[in-house]
């Protein structure tokens, strides 16, 4: 069958719907994983007949109730697939799980098909992926090229157009970096939002499972689907989702924290990202990164790495010469760390969390490069620990602070490689940060995966968290009015523009600081509408805000032009006594620009 070179779940959902059955996907994902020239990519590969079989059981059991119904995924090889063995990139380390892994389960719960397990920096210890027995996979674009890791396969796998998306894990950025390197997406949740059962852990406190995908929309329908608290992981988190104004206030780096270690195409592209932003609405707030810069350093140079000794210790302890030597180094180096040391990092951890509050104050999310420079294999492999530090200065520190983050393409340097930048966020912002990433990459228009010229769709309308309520302002709270504070303060998302149906009517109300407009319906008026932004608030927010609203101002039920009933700042009909009607500039805003000019 004939599927486009990167296997989206759009486009395979596409073909199901034009008649193509889950065994003709699972035939061509069998012919190109033979094909595939980079054997380094997978560690194990789910059988052909078994694959088939599955397939079958699909298509006789039918798509109802099956969100991801027959779309091929490739996992990471540190995320346990009943049938296949788990290595961690250590064959020594090798076993057998009688289950899946819970992020897996949940996938094939809803319909998708483990396609294999794929390669990694050993132990997930690594951002570059060339720490691994079973070879060191390569960047789609120039096998010379490290891929990026820990969870190089799982990158390439998708970057080639082998499956739809993969589970990936992060820890330092290893579900962050391989997504520059090969042109993708790469969604990292809040630390607790998806379960980790059943993955070999590197830092327990702060690994997180990722998702790799073609399109930040698709990456966060997987990761609704593998998200959700799980009893059997003890550093399971029920979300308290955050929202983020459709307009944001983005932090970049000042000049003095740009380093690109010589790397002139990975710094042009950031600066090109940052206009990008900018074009696309945002208001661009340079910040100190410093205290983040501090914060991820403490990830290798400080206790934590002795998280990594705690998940190997035994194993390490019998089976020392099975290890890599840049990853067996690293691991033995955190013996001899004490109780300490360890309480003395977290003491510093948390002073420099509160260091970088103040940024939140003045910014909604982070606009960092993904990597700040690349490397070939050979570079990679004659200074390992150096180069691979290099690739986590802006990663590392968003697991350790409790951060959302996703990384997105940037486009393609003279060179033919490809550049990335990442979006990250508070935590539990994770679907917040969806729209603007999404609009981000497609306004970058580098394609996905291998494919540059691929068509990178709009992002879809925002996603509300359950239970949120909308309301419709009109006047001094709209976006850049002196009140706007009162709904992006709690958390508010700006839903967009609209109109009243007609009969309403508009007064700039008298003796009133700042300067407000009541607005009140006539049935008898039939005006032509009055502009108005919608919001939404958590019900939390909503209630507060509510409560707060002076008189004569209050709420009820406006009628949109479209026939929509929303909740809707009105005014008393009383204090219109003295007011001006402004209903003819059609709304508050144009009302303002006229007085103003």
């Amino acid at each position: 069958m004939q599927l486009p070179d990167m296997m989206t779940i759009a486009a395979l959902r596409a073909a199901y719907a034009a008649g193509a059955t889950p065994l003709a996907v699972i035939e061509e994902v069998i012919a190109r994983r033979d094909a595939l020239t980079d054997r380094a990519v997978f560690i194990s590969e789910t059988p052909a007949e078994s694959l088939r079989a599955e397939a079958k059981r699909l298509a006789e059991r039918g798509p109802e109730g099956l969100p991801l119904y027959g779309i091929p995924f490739a996992v990471k090889d540190n995320i346990d697939v009943a049938g296949l063995l788990t290595t961690a990139a250590c064959p020594a380390f090798g076993t057998s799980p009688a289950r899946d892994a819970t992020t897996v389960a949940r996938l094939r719960a809803a319909g998708a098909i483990v396609i294999g397990k794929t390669n990694l920096d050993q132990f997930a210890t690594g951002l570059n992926g060339t720490r691994s027995p079973f070879g060191a996979p390569r960047c789609v674009f120039d096998a010379d090229y490290v891929s990026g890791g820990s969870s190089s396969g799982s990158a390439v796998a998708v970057a080639s157009g082998l499956c739809a998306f993969s589970l990936g894990s992060d820890t330092a950025g290893s579900g962050r970096v391989p997504a520059m390197f090969n042109n993708l997406v790469g969604l990292k949740p809040s630390p607790g939002l998806v379960p980790n059962t059943g993955c070999v852990p590197a830092c327990r406190s702060v690994d997180v499972i990722t998702v790799f995908a073609g399109t930040v929309d698709e990456a966060a329908e997987v990761r609704r689907l593998i998200e959700g608290l799980d009893p059997a992981d003890p550093f399971s988190r029920e979300a308290q989702p955050v929202a983020l104004p459709a307009r944001p206030r983005i932090g970049v780096l000042t000049a003095a924290e740009r380093e690109f270690y010589g790397n002139a195409e990975v710094a042009a592209a950031y600066d090109a990202a940052c206009a990008r932003a900018e074009a696309l609405g945002a208001t661009l707030v340079p910040f100190d990164y410093a205290p983040f810069r501090k914060a991820a350093a403490l990830l290798y140079d400080g206790p934590w790495v002795a998280e990594r000794l705690a998940a190997v210790e035994d194993f390490l302890a019998t089976n020392a010469d099975d290890f890599e030597p840049t990853v067996r180094k690293i691991i033995e180096g955190a013996k001899g760390r004490s109780a300490v040391e360890a309480f003395r990092g977290r003491y510093r951890l948390n002073e420099l969390r509160q260091q970088v509050a103040p940024t939140w104050e003045a910014v909604d999310m982070l606009l960092l490069p993904t990597s700040p420079t690349r490397a070939t294999v050979a570079e990679m492999l004659a200074d390992p620990i150096r180069r691979n530090s290099q690739f986590g200065l802006y990663t590392n520190f968003a697991n350790l602070l409790g951060y959302a983050a996703i990384a997105v393409p940037a486009g393609f340097g003279a060179s033919g490689l490809p550049v990335g930048v990442q979006l990250v966020g508070p935590a539990f912002s994770d679907e917040a940060l969806v729209p603007f990433a999404g609009a981000m990459h497609a306004a970058a228009a580098c394609g996905m995966g291998r494919d540059r010229t691929a068509p990178v769709p709009a992002p879809a309308e925002p996603r509300l968290p359950e239970g949120w309520c909308t309301l419709a302002v009109v006047g001094a709270h709209l976006s850049g009015m002196p009140l706007n504070r009162e709904l992006t303060g709690p958390g508010g998302r700006c839903l967009g523009t609209a109109r009243t149906a007609p009969g309403y009517r508009l007064y700039a109300l008298a003796g009133t600081v700042p300067a407000k407009p009541g607005m009140v319906l006539d049935p008898a008026f039939a005006g032509p509408g009055l502009a108005l932004e919608l919001w939404a608030l958590s019900p939390a927010a909503f209630g507060a805000f509510v409560a707060a609203i002076p008189a004569p101002l209050g709420v009820g039920k406006v009628t949109l032009d479209d026939g929509r009933q929303v909740t809707g700042f009105l005014c008393e009909g009383h204090a219109l006594a003295g007011a001006e009607e402004i209903t003819g500039f059609g709304g508050w805003r144009a009302y303002c620009a006229a007085k103003a000019g």
